[in-house]
């Protein structure tokens, strides 16, 4: 279950960077699962690293 997390984290960080450097508009929506996405990588960082 956190591999696919984690999968699912690092492919909402490609889709905003995506939007966000490609100047498309999607919405508030996307920084909000942009921050689950960061979270997501970061606990399963720090449960790697213990």
């Amino acid at each position: 279950m956190g591999n696919l997390l984690y999968l699912i984290a690092v492919i909402l960080v490609i889709i905003w960077a995506i939007s966000f450097f490609g100047g498309y508009y999607t919405g508030g929506i996307i920084h909000v699962l942009l921050v689950i996405a960061i979270i997501a990588i970061l606990l399963r960082v720090i449960r790697g690293a213990a």
